[in-house]
């Protein structure tokens, strides 16, 4: 492992250390079941209700499920409770602690380790399921985590992973226009320094990777693979600052599944 991955992987324990993915949507002490239903409320009834579907929580009961980069275990307690016998990794060992009280907070088991998406400690052909999302775009090498993904899986098995979506307006609006142009931060920084800055909310400024890819990357990250469907989604009316008399909801989501953030793919080996 080189000095610039170390680095790399060491501001992302030191982010989500400090920062766990989601909790700052909690609405009471981190830990307690009115914190992680808060986090779940917002999760999933504000900022992506379209996503329990989309992920399929309740379609692996009796699967064997891993979760690579658990957190808190927001999702993985969703796949537990529709059946899957679940396993939850993480780089940080918060992030893993924090997920087995959650769920055994809830009367879930599940099992959980510390660990690196791009060196998975699980013999080939283990998973029936391996789900990610929002992670694999934080680590220095993708592919190599994505290849992880695929000898662990069994034949037949599946993949569900989402990263962040190059071509969404998030990106653009956010990211290239606003910050990039507009606030001239690209005559000192590439996209990518502006996206470590901003994208993630962070406490500690630990700018944590960050990378972004177009559909064309992302089917070549899962060639491997015998098929792999691609969609997109995420798009508040936040982001594009329309009511909804002009802009009704139909329309937002179609918008979404052209111009959303998170780039959607479901694998199979």
């Amino acid at each position: 492992m080189s000095a610039i991955s170390d680095e790399i992987k060491k501001r992302a324990v030191e982010q989500w250390t400090a920062n766990p993915c989601g909790a700052e949507h909690g609405k009471a002490e981190l830990g307690t079941r009115e914190f992680f239903q808060s986090v779940a409320d917002y999760r999933y009834g504000q900022y992506a209700p379209w996503m329990r579907e989309a992920m399929g929580f309740d379609q692996f009961a009796g699967k064997r499920l891993l979760e690579v980069g658990c957190g808190m275990g927001t999702d993985l307690l969703q796949f537990a409770r529709g059946g899957a016998i679940v396993t939850g990794l993480d780089l940080t060992p918060r992030s893993v602690s924090t997920a087995r009280h959650h769920l055994e907070l809830y009367g879930c088991k599940g099992d959980f380790v510390i660990g690196d998406a791009e060196n998975l400690s699980f013999p080939d052909n283990y998973f029936d399921v391996v789900y990610s999302n929002g992670v694999l775009h934080h680590t220095p090498d993708t592919q190599r985590a994505v290849n992880e993904i695929y000898r662990v899986l069994k034949k037949g098995g599946i993949a569900k992973v989402m990263l962040y979506y190059k071509h969404s307006l998030n990106y653009w609006k956010h990211i290239i226009i606003k910050r990039g142009i507009l606030q001239g931060q690209l005559l000192d920084l590439t996209p990518e320094e502006i996206m470590s800055r901003y994208v993630e909310y962070s406490e500690v400024d630990a700018r944590p990777l960050v990378k972004v890819f177009t559909r064309a990357q992302a089917r070549k990250l899962f060639e491997r693979f015998t098929t792999c469907r691609i969609e997109i989604n995420q798009l508040t009316r936040g982001e594009v600052h329309l009511p909804e008399w002009a802009l009704p909801d139909r329309w937002l989501e179609k918008l979404a599944r052209k111009v959303g953030w998170n780039l959607i793919m479901t694998a199979v080996k």
